[in-house]
């Protein structure tokens, strides 16, 4: 059996571990399509994995300058590949679409004209096509789709008939799952169906009820505060501890350190930093913390009537992969504000890790709105669930949080917490107020239904702390230690029918 891997940036030695364990499954041949260079070098390099071919998507997309577009093929393509058509592919990218990763959120400009940026998707369509065909995986084990290079690589192996396992957080713990598609857990899904059908006994019941207690009676968040989920500092003091001599004299070491290197660099990769853009961008962030934006934030009023809107990390698939039509999360909280009945107020607090990177004026569009208040951040997201009449979620984790404290909870995006018969998908701006109304008006929380949902989850899932091995500076030894690693091969395997998920 051949398994292709997608390892992307901090996840490939991740990943290349996994792809060691499985060898113990009697999976022995790998191919891998990789981002950065940093990545592909390190994949390159090391023995642990013997790759029969690895594509760098970073020396794909130099192929474009000479590329001819050829609308015959992009149509055909189109035809076979389509979502239904080809902009999403492009659309999902925020390097390429935005100019993001290598800039700071708000930079948002496209990288090339709408003329290049056909031909990047033509010539990277054309390489994972031959690609797939020359290395006929077996199945493709991918740990994220936020790229043009990686939704191609995705939406081809399943038209291709290769079986697709997608990397998912349970929003437990430290949870895993694999599912056949991005939508949706659908491992899980079977096996919740089946116990609420009568088909099979609970498999977790009791640890499902724990968990569910525990939660409902000390609410805390699913994932490790740290690296680029950390929460950003609120007080306009904290701004100035770059400012400390001991903190002063390493980040200049770094950054004197980083143009030496870029100096000395000949060819730049199109997803490649620059130390000058970098240094700009952080410098208007740090103004706009200075500045602070404690004059547009409101206490929260307790004693009145309100929903709750947090607004979600951005640009991340949370919005662009599972609610890709509404990014623009200014025009939707004034969507759902028109939605509401006169009386209740909308909330809306801004993400942890987003302080600093928006701007007043966005929060100025934000308070605008008649019947909005923009909440201090400060104020746990859990004391605003657990006093809100119903909270509003694209696909973010607030929401999975809201129907598990039994509360009223609608969604716009496709997110694995959809299934639960107390949760609400809106579809379209002009269904919302009924939609609301149903959920205020007639809003009813099934214990037991939840409760064999998350005994579903836990069955089809294991625990590997993946956020602590991405972001931690021993990166390497929390790899070699994490018995997680070693857990997600075999439910890897599992998925697969080899032997159950048994070493060989």
């Amino acid at each position: 059996m051949k398994a292709c891997l997608f390892l992307q940036r901090k996840f490939a030695p991740i990943g290349n571990k996994i792809a060691g364990y499985l060898k113990q499954y009697g999976i022995n041949e790998f191919c891998a399509v990789t981002t950065p260079r940093t990545a592909y070098n390190f994949l390159v390099s090391q023995k642990e994995v013997p790759y029969s071919k690895i594509i760098l998507d970073e020396d794909i997309h130099k192929k474009y300058k000479d590329e001819k577009l050829d609308w015959d093929y992009l149509n055909q393509l189109e035809k076979e590949y389509g979502l239904p058509n080809l902009w999403p592919y492009l659309y999902i990218d925020r390097v390429l679409m935005n100019g993001q990763l290598i800039r700071e959120y708000p930079h948002n400009n496209p990288l090339l004209s709408g003329e290049d940026l056909l031909k990047t998707l033509q010539i990277t369509s054309k390489e994972i096509i031959k690609f797939l065909k020359e290395e006929k995986p077996d199945f493709l084990f991918i740990s994220v789709i936020g790229s043009l290079t990686s939704l191609l690589l995705y939406s081809i192996c399943q038209k291709m008939g290769i079986k697709t396992l997608n990397l998912d957080y349970t929003r437990m713990g430290n949870g895993i799952v694999l599912s056949d598609d991005y939508k949706t857990f659908s491992g899980a899904y079977k096996i919740f169906e089946d116990i609420q059908s009568g088909k099979i006994a609970n498999p977790k019941e009791k640890q499902a009820k724990k968990f569910l207690e525990e939660f409902q009676a000390k609410p805390t968040a699913y994932v490790t505060e740290s690296g680029a989920f950390a929460p950003r500092p609120t007080a306009r003091l904290k701004q100035l501890k770059f400012l400390l001599p001991k903190q002063l004299i390493k980040n200049l070491r770094w950054f004197l350190k980083w143009c030496w290197q870029s100096a000395f660099k000949k060819d730049f990769d199109y997803t490649d930093e620059r130390p000058l853009w970098s240094l700009i961008d952080k410098i208007k962030r740090k103004f706009r913390e200075m500045r602070g934006f404690s004059d547009l934030y409101e206490k929260p009023d307790f004693s009145e009537n309100f929903a709750f809107f947090p607004l979600h990390l951005e640009p991340e698939i949370a919005t662009m992969l599972y609610a890709p039509f509404f990014t623009d999360q200014i025009s939707l909280i004034r969507q759902i504000a028109r939605s509401l009945p006169i009386g209740l107020k909308l909330y809306v607090k801004e993400h942890p890790s987003m302080l600093g990177y928006r701007t007043r004026n966005y929060y100025k569009e934000i308070i605008k709105i008649p019947n909005v208040k923009l909440i201090d951040p400060s104020y746990s997201s859990f004391d605003l669930i657990s006093k809100a009449k119903i909270t509003f979620a694209i696909s973010g984790t607030a929401g999975w949080e809201t129907a598990l404290l039994k509360k009223p909870v609608i969604t716009f995006g496709d997110v694995f917490y959809n299934k639960l018969s107390a949760v609400k998908k809106s579809d379209s701006p002009e269904k919302l107020p009924f939609l609301v109304k149903e959920q205020l008006e007639k809003f009813h929380y099934n214990d037991k239904e939840v409760i064999n949902f998350i005994s579903a989850i836990m069955a089809d899932s294991i625990d590997a702390d993946l956020v602590l091995m991405w972001e931690s500076e021993d990166q390497k030894e929390n790899i070699e230690k994490n018995q997680g690693l070693k857990d997600l091969a075999g439910l890897i395997a599992k998925k697969l029918n080899l032997a159950n998920g048994t070493e060989k």
